[in-house]
């Protein structure tokens, strides 16, 4: 089935090239989105820029209203969107069920949040004068998501944006636009004003180069690779752009001697296989204390045993497909590299082309060190190192060995131990004795080379949010 662009409250694009969207797990066609050119992202540029000015003075429980009906809706066509998310990207379906309530909880968090923008008055240092701070939404903004959760990375960017009253322009990648399409159809059901919200599906370079060119876009917020967000940030300072990053990671896991560790297996297993590990807050790597070492690879080894790979459309599958074929050789290269080295397999360690698509089995290695390329870069698929530590400290100081920042976790019973290496660790989201840190109503973000800014929670609205500063003279 094709789809199109969303520019100005109409579907348009029937004349245009058209992008194929297949199914990583065996190759079916799952349809076709229209490539926007030049032409139809200055449209979606002007459309926004005009609707701004309306939406931006609607009162918040105006704006709110709208973000309800589309909660209201999301939940009710739940399983469609899971549907359609896993046909196109892969993960299981019951893991899509569980992205789309993620997703719409930030829009339900965030038509609440709106109405909370509050500025302030300050005293001032004499009795003629009053000071006060006022918060306004920024402007137009363009939000350029990723393929591995196709909806939640839309609504953690948009529930703020229209909270806060501006206008945005939603680009999804290549690989996973139906799940964008089908979000905007529900935009419009809900009935958001023309201009509001608009889609633009196609080619990435040609599509950004228009945005960050554009001095009517004033926001761009991405989530994506550092080395494209990079570029990114690079092309806005042209137009001195107000950016929100949310870039790579390669989050580390440390487990010390007397963390409860069957807890920890089952936590840093759902962790790294979710998503069959395509996930940028999946734990890459794991370092044990020496004392439980063993006994800690052996329990990881024996859950990581239970997970059945395969389409994701298929009941008791618990890891997907890789999303194609450059992610699947990069986790095979990531695997067999470590072995040359000395690494031990404990379990999984094969992947295989199947039906089109790439799979590969969980994977736990044993007898990993920091030379190996597998603790060094983002392997972004279904592998899990884990290195021995013979101190806490050791264990901080190898998780902070790398530029991202993204998230890490620990795993121990000691609120002394434990708040010492959370305080140690360069990273924007810790999970304490939890492989599942996300929410809606908490500030997702990272250190250092993981990004810039905060999405989810308060900071999420105020990355969308000028202030102002008025001093005012009296009589």
């Amino acid at each position: 089935m094709d789809q199109l662009l969303y520019i100005n409250g109409k579907w348009t694009g029937e004349n245009l090239d058209k992008i194929t969207v297949y199914n990583p797990a065996n190759r079916d066609v799952v349809g076709t989105v229209a490539s926007a050119t030049e032409q139809e992202t200055q449209a979606a540029i002007s459309a926004a820029e005009e609707a701004f000015s309306s939406w931006s003075r609607l009162a918040a429980y105006e704006r709110s209203s709208y973000l309800e009906k589309l909660y209201t809706l999301m939940m009710e066509h739940k399983e469609e969107l899971a549907t359609i998310m896993t046909s196109e990207m892969g993960k299981p379906l019951k893991e899509s069920l569980g992205e789309v309530q993620y997703a719409a909880d930030f829009i339900k968090w965030y038509a609440e949040e709106g109405k909370r923008v509050y500025g302030r008055n300050i005293p001032a240092s004499t009795s003629n004068k009053r000071l006060s701070v006022i918060k306004q939404p920024v402007g137009v903004v363009a939000a350029i998501t990723p393929w591995n959760f196709p909806a939640a990375m839309i609504t953690r960017k948009l529930g703020p944006a229209l909270a806060a009253g501006c206008t945005v322009i939603v680009k999804p990648p290549k690989e996973t636009p139906l799940t964008a399409v089908r979000l905007v159809e529900l935009c419009e059901e809900a009935g958001f004003p023309k201009g509001v919200v608009n889609l633009l599906t196609g080619s990435s370079s040609l599509i950004a180069k228009e945005l960050m060119g554009s001095t009517a876009v004033k926001k761009v917020t991405f989530t994506g690779s550092t080395e494209v967000g990079k570029m990114l940030i690079e092309q806005s300072a042209q137009t001195v752009k107000n950016v929100s990053m949310e870039l790579g990671g390669h989050a580390p896991a440390i487990v010390l001697e007397d963390a409860d560790l069957e807890n920890a297996a089952k936590a840093v297993m759902a962790s790294k296989f979710r998503n069959a590990g395509q996930t940028c807050i999946c734990i890459n790597r794991v370092y044990v204390k020496e004392e439980v070492y063993d006994t800690f690879t052996e329990m990881l080894a024996k859950e990581t045993a239970k997970l059945t790979v395969g389409n994701g459309m298929k009941e008791g599958v618990d890891v997907g497909p890789i999303i194609n074929e450059e992610g699947y050789e990069k986790v095979a290269k990531h695997v067999s590299s470590a072995i040359k080295q000395g690494a031990t397999v404990l379990q999984g360690g094969e992947g295989e082309e199947r039906d089109g698509g790439y799979f590969y089995q969980p994977t736990v290695l044993k007898d990993v060190n920091h030379d190996m390329l597998v603790m060094n870069e983002e392997t972004f698929g279904p592998v899990l190192p884990v290195q021995k530590i013979s101190s806490d400290e050791e264990g901080i100081s190898l998780a902070n060995t790398t530029p991202f920042g993204l998230a890490a976790y620990v795993f121990t019973e000691s609120l002394s131990r434990g708040t010492a290496v959370v305080e140690g660790l360069d990273y924007g989201i810790v999970g304490w004795n939890d492989g599942a840190p996300s929410a809606a109503q908490a500030p997702f973000g990272g250190f250092k080379e993981s990004g810039i800014g905060r999405e989810g929670g308060i900071e999420g609205m105020e990355a969308y949010l000028e202030t102002k500063y008025v001093s005012m003279q009296v009589k």
